[in-house]
């Protein structure tokens, strides 16, 4: 029986924690949301922990997922942290979506404390996460990969080793960077139909029978025809993670021009109050200011 940790029980984490528990190992689990840790430990061999520094003292293995750059350095290096209880040889996999710089930069503080980093991001949005079958994109020592891989297994079915520190990060945010950029494209091609006066639904069908089919489009569109923009991915983590991109870019000396332009979509969305909506909902700005609905008709 192996001894596992999971931090950060959000829309992605907690069904990801659900599978570790459900396994039969021993689960330590920490939460900002004690109340979550807590009814998930009800569930099997788990243990809702105080501070990140307690899920560390119990757990070889251990995985994170959470918002951004500020929260992974909260519940790695802050007071508490899961630097401050970690144990030699652990394996640390951070399955959030943050800067490679700030992923390298907490691989190198638990490398001096003899414990191993790696940068596993992950894709499948909510439903994925729930049916386990998540994407990971693996950034790391190869052979700490690896040892983790079988825990991984629990939470997904595709798993993709893309190099050295960061690089699962570089990958992940390529994946998230063109995805946005489709769903722009997405929202601007059926305003446009609309407002032309060709029915959405019908749109729809000649795009999924042409090259500009698009996997994502047509996962998607229904919940637009709809008006259902329940979360599976927030607008307001999706904008995080293009920011990211194009911060990346920038470091590089890459011109990300497109991207740029559905960055500022997806900030004017977040200024309307849809930044708690799935990023779909971005369309909504372009609706408003044409004043046509991209809905289902009849």
């Amino acid at each position: 029986m192996a001894q596992l940790g999971f931090l950060g029980l959000g829309i992605m984490g907690y069904p990801m924690a659900r599978h570790l528990v459900k396994s039969g190992n021993q689960v330590a689990l920490w939460s900002h949301n004690a109340g979550k840790a807590k009814e998930l430990a009800r569930n099997g061999q788990a243990t809702a922990c105080a501070t990140p520094k307690q899920v560390a003292e119990n757990a070889d293995f251990i995985f994170y997922c959470v918002g951004d750059n500020a929260m992974a350095r909260e519940v790695t290096l802050g007071a508490d942290g899961l630097i401050e209880g970690v144990r030699r040889n652990a394996v640390i996999a951070d399955c959030s979506t943050i800067a490679p710089s700030v992923s390298r930069e907490i691989g190198a503080a638990f490398a001096q404390k003899g414990a191993r980093f790696l940068d596993t991001p992950c894709t499948g949005s909510k439903p994925g996460a729930e049916g386990a079958t998540l994407t990971f994109m693996i950034g790391g020592d190869k052979a700490a990969y690896e040892s983790i891989k079988p825990y991984l297994e629990l939470m997904g079915k595709m798993f993709y080793y893309c190099g050295g520190p960061g690089q699962g990060l570089q990958a992940k945010l390529t994946q998230n960077l063109i995805l946005a950029n489709i769903m722009e494209a997405f929202a601007e091609g059926m305003v446009l139909a609309t407002k032309g006066g060709v029915a959405p639904e019908l749109m729809l069908e000649i795009l999924n029978n042409s090259a500009a089919k698009s996997g994502l489009i047509s996962y998607k569109a229904p919940f637009i025809f709809n008006r259902d923009f329940q979360t599976n991915f927030a607008l307001k983590w999706m904008a995080k993670d293009v920011g990211l991109a194009l911060e990346t870019g920038k470091a590089m000396n890459v011109p990300l021009p497109a991207t740029a332009l559905t960055e500022q979509m997806m900030r004017a969305a977040m200024a309307c109050g849809y930044g708690e909506d799935d990023f779909c909902s971005t369309i909504r700005v372009l609706e408003d200011w044409t004043g046509v609905t991209v809905q289902k008709q009849g």
